[in-house]
C-alpha cells in the first residue's frame, strides 16, 4: 500500500543510519509503494553485468540502490543540518513545505 510521502524527488537529504551515515545527497528517484528513495551518491552498489548489445563490454557496473525513506531526512536550507517537514498555507491559499529547525520555504 502507498503512502504519503513528505519527501519528493530533487530534494536535498542526508542519510541518517547505516554505512553511509552522514552524507548529503540529491533524491533522484522516489517509489511511495516501498516507501523507499534513490539517493545520488548513497548506498552504491556492484552489478555484475554479462556482455549484451546495449553494453558489449559487460563488467561490474556501480550504482545507486534504493533506500528506505525512514533513514534520510531533509536538509534545512539555513542550518544544513536534518530537519523535519511541515506545512504552512500561504496569503494566497496554497500550501507550501517548510523546515521545522528554521521556519524557512523548502523549495520544489
Amino acid at each position: 500500500m502507498a503512502t504519503k510521502m513528505k519527501i519528493k524527488s530533487k530534494d536535498k537529504v542526508i542519510v541518517l543510519t547505516g554505512k553511509d551515515k552522514g552524507k548529503i545527497g540529491d533524491v533522484t528517484a522516489v517509489f511511495p509503494k516501498d516507501n523507499r528513495v534513490v539517493v545520488s551518491g548513497v548506498n552504491m552498489v556492484a552489478r555484475h553485468t554479462k556482455p549484451s548489445q546495449a553494453n558489449p563490454q559487460g563488467g561490474i557496473i556501480r550504482r545507486e540502490a534504493p533506500i528506505h525513506a525512514s533513514n534520510v531526512a531533509h536538509v534545512d536550507p539555513k542550518t544544513n543540518k536534518a530537519t523535519r517537514i511541515g506545512y504552512k498555507v500561504t496569503a494566497k491559499g496554497e500550501k507550501t513545505r517548510v523546515a521545522r529547525r528554521s521556519g524557512e520555504e523548502i523549495k520544489g
